[in-house]
Formats: C-alpha cells, structure tokens, sequence
C-alpha cells in the first residue's frame, strides 16, 4: 500500500505558501501586473517560486538601512526647505507644463528648482576625465566620489591617483562605489592605495549570503556623482571606466556616454544626495550645512536645475511618475536616448498617447546590447510604438549609454536614468530637470550627432522579422514586472 501521507503535507504546505504570500502580495500593492505575475509564479511552482518570491519579489533594502533614512527624514526635509526660500525666484518663469512638473518633483523628493548655476555638456569621456582630474587636483577642502562602475584600466587611474594627491594634502575625500558594480575594483590594489593616502572608500549596498536573507541583492546604487569643494559637481550616465577597456568582450562596441559639470548651488544639493548614500553605508548621522545665501542678481540669472534622486525607498512617488508628467506635458516634441528600453505599461501608454497627439516622438536606443534580457524585452514595444508614429532610431556606432530626454526643445532630464523596470524601482538613481533653453539646445545637439549615426528602424521591415524573434520578445516581456 503507497504511503501518501508526504504528498498530502506537501500540498498543504504548498498552498499554505501560496495563500500567505499571495495576501502579502495584495497589501503591499505592488503594480498589477508584478502582483498577477507573483502569484501566478508562486502558485503554479511549488516551493521554488515562493522561494525566488523571497529573494526578488520585494524591494528589502534592510530594516536598518530603513530605520536610518526614516530618522534623517525631517532634519533632511528642513534643510530643503531653506533651499526652497532660494527657488522662488527661480520658478518664477517657468511655463505652466515645466511649473506642474517641478512642484510635483519638489513634492516628492524634497529638492527645489535653484537657479544661479552655470552647466557644461560633456559628451566625449577625455574631456570627463581632463576636468574632473583637474578639478580634483585644484580642491582645498573636499572632494566626494560615488559611481556604481569603478574600473582600474585606462583613464580611470588618472582620477584614483588624483584623489590620492588630494587626500595627500589634506583634503577631505570620500569614495563610494557599489559592491556588486565595481566588485573587481573593491579587490583591486587601488583601493588600499587610496585608503593608505587618507581617502575614506565604502562599498555601497554590500550584500552577502547572509545578508541576501534580508536585503534584496540585486537592489544597487546606481549613481554617478562627484561633488569637489561644494562648488563644482558631475553627474550623469558614465561610471569611472575607459570605454577603450570596459566590456570589450560584450561585441557591442564602445560605450558612448555623457556627462554634465556644474557650478553653483545645485553641486550642494548634489552633495546632499552623496552624503545620504554615504551615511547609509557607514551608520553615521551628518548635519547639513546651510546653504549660503545666493545674492538677489544671481537668483533669476544662470541655468535652473532641480536635483531629482530616486530609489526603492520611494513606495508611490516614483521617478516613473515624473517622467509620466514631463511626457504627458510635451506639446510638440520628444527626444529620449536610453540604453535599456523596457517600459512599464503607463509608459509606453504615454509615448504612443504623444505620438498620436501629433508629438513629434523620437526614440534613441543602441542597435546592439549587452543584455540579453533588454536585446528581446526592449524591441516587443517595437511594433506598438511604430504604429503610433513614434521614430525609433538604433545608434550603429557603439553602445549609446546616455540617459536623456527632451520635451518641446525647453526641457531636459539627464542623468543616471534607465527606461527600464530596473532602474524606475529597483536602483538608487540620480536625475536632473534642466529648465534651460540654451542647455536643451546643446543637448539636442548632442542627440543630432547620435541621430546621425543611428538607423531609422523601417515598420515594414521591423514586421518582417522572424515569428522565433517575436516569440522570444514577448516571452521576455513577461518577466519585465518581475523585476
């Protein structure tokens, strides 16, 4: 007589699983389609899909990690509240659409629009890492590093030896880079040289056997900051790596990026952000200083910025919902450059509403991709966006990592941003809302030159394409939610 006694626990431990996970799906309120696509998996996978539910399917960034960024919140709320007595002035112009879209990011990350700085476009990665060494090199007080890739080959040694000799004379430097990111260079003899010379480096979100029990591993801090004496900052989409060097292996070519240098007060309200990150990783409590007071000429003069950071600890508020206001809000044109495309449903919702408003939509992605998952995910929008009218170019001449867009010729974003599910909720990400013509036109520019070396994807042609391809991106698809 078979003894079925063990299949019957097993069922009922099955389905203990799958209803307790399933109502902790429900109360979280993720999106609908990540809460269908969980339980689908939980339920139909005994054991192994309440098991992968555990290690991925909320964004755990550890109840210490929690506990801190809730304890700084108000004196952090306070501070940008005197930065907010600087940005009257500086909003005083914006048009209605640029107006909604900075209340609603002021809302909810905190950081007013400032104006009175002066913002330099650096699109080739010699003239990132000329400036930035000198810029290095020049400081008398501090220097404060974060990048997610931090590499040891070509160009980027330039900026680890000139931190050294900063530190070396006695500047306060600071160096974070992610633990899984720069994971070779966290091993690397750099780091104890830049430790010997005074430099004080952390891994951002380390993670471990042990630790992965509590904290999501693949939730990663994804910015690129350098901050130099309060005054001078950088940020955008290239990490600390010689494009000559880096992934050479992946067959995609070199990696194109773009950077922006800026001097003024937005490089405070960068510093902010780095130094939230920083207190994270090292239990520290840090009180910002004020922000000295900008003289009445300078507050309606210079470029206006507003600081946008992003991450898992936001539950509503999203950069996604940001973006979802400056696509809703374009008139006339769209321009967007991004290296992962895969979407959530508002958003492709949004770019073929634009599209069939009679927006000029254009979008520029890599033609070749060092993700698998982005190579099939990405181009299964393809089809929908085409039919709207939406111009789909794939850059030719290497992997276009640029992360951008342009509304109407009179607004930017640029930063560290993917459109990709990935980056909108799972990384620490840093963006910046550029409400400058002359900037947006540089910008343009820049999207010009990628413009021309991109092919214009044909409908026809795209349609064309093998049934095994559009089998595979639209089984890719599926797993976007999961994310």
């Amino acid at each position: 007589m078979i003894n079925l006694e063990p299949s019957i626990y097993g069922i009922a431990l099955h389905w203990t699983l799958v209803i307790g996970i399933s109502l902790r799906v429900i109360m979280r309120q993720p999106p609908v389609g990540a809460a269908l696509a969980w339980i689908t998996i939980v339920a139909t996978t005994p054991f192994l899909g309440a098991a992968i539910y555990v290690m991925f399917g909320e964004r755990r960034i550890g109840r210490g990690r929690a506990a801190r960024i809730l304890a700084d919140a108000q004196m952090l709320r306070d501070w940008q509240n005197q930065l907010g007595t600087q940005s009257v002035a500086a909003t005083a112009q914006l048009n209605v659409d640029a107006l909604s879209l900075s209340r609603h990011a002021t809302f909810s990350r905190g950081y007013p629009v400032l104006g009175g700085n002066e913002i330099t476009l650096l699109a080739d990665e010699n003239r990132v890492f000329d400036q930035l060494v000198i810029d290095i090199d020049s400081a008398q007080r501090s220097c404060q590093l974060g990048f997610y890739i931090w590499d040891e080959q070509g160009r980027s040694s330039d900026v680890v030896n000139a931190l050294i000799r900063a530190a070396r004379r006695g500047v306060t430097c600071q160096a974070l880079a992610d633990s899984i990111g720069s994971q070779a260079f966290l091993r690397s003899e750099s780091v104890q040289r830049l430790r010997d010379a005074g430099v004080a480096l952390s891994a951002a979100m380390p993670t471990g056997p042990i630790r992965a029990l509590f904290v999501r591993r693949d939730l990663r801090n994804h910015r690129k900051i350098a901050v130099i004496d309060d005054a001078i900052a950088y940020t955008g989409s290239q990490n600390l790596v010689d494009p000559r060097f880096f992934k050479r292996g992946a067959k995609v070519g070199q990696w194109v990026d773009a950077m922006v240098r800026i001097t003024g007060p937005t490089a405070v309200a960068l510093k902010a952000v780095f130094m939230q990150d920083w207190i994270l990783e090292n239990d520290q409590r840090w009180v910002l200083d004020d922000v000295p007071p900008l003289p009445d000429s300078q507050a309606t003069s210079g470029t206006r910025i507003q600081v946008v950071p992003s991450g898992p600890d936001q539950h509503y508020d999203g950069i996604d919902k940001l973006l979802l206001t400056a696509i809703y809000g374009a008139h006339r044109s769209l321009v967007m450059t991004t290296p992962y495309f895969v979407p959530d449903d508002s958003i492709l919702t949004a770019l073929i509403s634009a599209a069939r408003q009679q927006v000029d939509v254009t979008l520029i992605v890599p033609a070749r991709n060092d993700s698998l998952f982005v190579r099939f995910a990405g181009v299964a929008n393809f089809d929908r966006l085409l039919d709207a009218g939406v111009k789909i170019a794939r850059f030719e001449d290497g992997l276009l990592h640029t992360k951008s867009l342009i509304v109407d010729g009179e607004l930017s974003l640029f930063g560290s941003v993917n459109l990709d599910m990935r980056s909108l909720w799972l990384n620490f990400e840093i963006s910046l809302f550029v409400y400058d013509r002359d900037f947006t036109a540089r910008l343009n520019a820049l999207h010009d030159d990628y413009l021309s070396r991109s092919t214009l994807l044909d409908s026809k042609t795209w349609q064309a394409r093998p049934h095994w391809h559009r089998l595979a991106e639209n089984t890719f698809r599926l797993l976007g939610p999961l994310l």
